[in-house]
Order: C-alpha cells, then structure tokens, then sequence
C-alpha cells in the first residue's frame, strides 16, 4: 500500500479567507490583483469548491507574503494499492 498526501479543499478555502483577512486584503483587492472580471473564481476557492492554478497559488502567496506550503491544507492521506 502506498500513502499519497491530499489536499484539504475546504480547510485551504477557510485558510485563504484567514490568511487574507489576514493581511488586510478584500476579495475585491484580489480580483484587481489577478485582473479577473468578476470574483467567482476568488469565492470558489474560498469555499473549497475550487483550487487556484499552481500560477495562481504563486502569485497567492506572494500578495499574502507566505509559502506555498501556508496555504495548502493537506487532510488525511489516500491509501492506493502497489501496483509493483
């Protein structure tokens, strides 16, 4: 059996809000930020529905200045069968 970490979508959702309230930043400032038309995407991930692009995860935590690793949540591990 192998063990392969798996992200938390709900818990990293709440750990964007926090960490963007955080550093005193509204979805609006974000939006601006990515240059999206509309929120959807930034409210998305906020709710776990949705996780940023690995382009948008960098710029994520460069405008919050944290890592990479201080946003994903990772939740419990997913067992697989060795195929070896």
């Amino acid at each position: 059996m192998n063990i392969w970490p798996v992200v938390d979508m709900t818990a990293t959702g709440r750990n964007i809000v926090r960490l963007r309230k955080q550093a005193g930043m509204t979805v609006r400032d974000l939006q601006d930020i990515f240059g999206f038309s509309n929120p959807q995407a930034i409210y998305k991930w906020q709710r776990g529905q949705a996780m940023p692009t690995i382009d948008n995860l960098v710029v994520l935590a460069a405008v919050l200045g944290v890592g990479l690793d201080d946003i994903i949540i990772v939740g419990d591990p997913f067992r697989v069968k060795s195929t070896a």
